[in-house]
């Protein structure tokens, strides 16, 4: 069975940085699609941003211009830099994959990595 794990996550002062990391483990194809989800408590669980096999990425309006998602060597891999991190980025972030399309009923779930920041 896939696997997907996440790390990188931790405790961090606000305005830090942080980078996370996933990696797939007993898959036999590369994702088309790969990316982060991230659920606070008391919150909906809110897609962070996403990267094709190709490259193309896309964000939510939170994360423009202070996160980065981008795909490691290995191609079923991703990171996500986060930079300037505010009150409302900790959460458990969720690494996601899929092989066809970026339905709900085909993504892979990881078990999630927590990030907390500090004031």
């Amino acid at each position: 069975q896939v696997q997907l794990v996440e790390s990188g996550g931790g405790l961090v002062q606000a305005g830090g940085s942080l980078r996370l990391s996933c990696a797939a483990s007993g898959s036999t194809f590369s994702f088309n699609v790969m990316g982060w989800y991230r659920q606070a408590p008391g919150k909906q669980r809110e897609l962070v941003a996403t990267i094709s096999r190709d490259g193309v990425t896309n964000y939510a309006e939170s994360a423009k211009g202070r996160f980065t998602i981008s795909r490691g060597n290995a191609q079923n891999t991703v990171y996500l830099h986060m930079n300037s991190l505010k009150p409302e980025d900790p959460a458990v972030y969720y690494c996601n994959a899929a092989y066809g399309c970026w339905c709900a009923s085909e993504l892979l779930w990881g078990q999630g990595t927590q990030v907390t920041v500090s004031s």
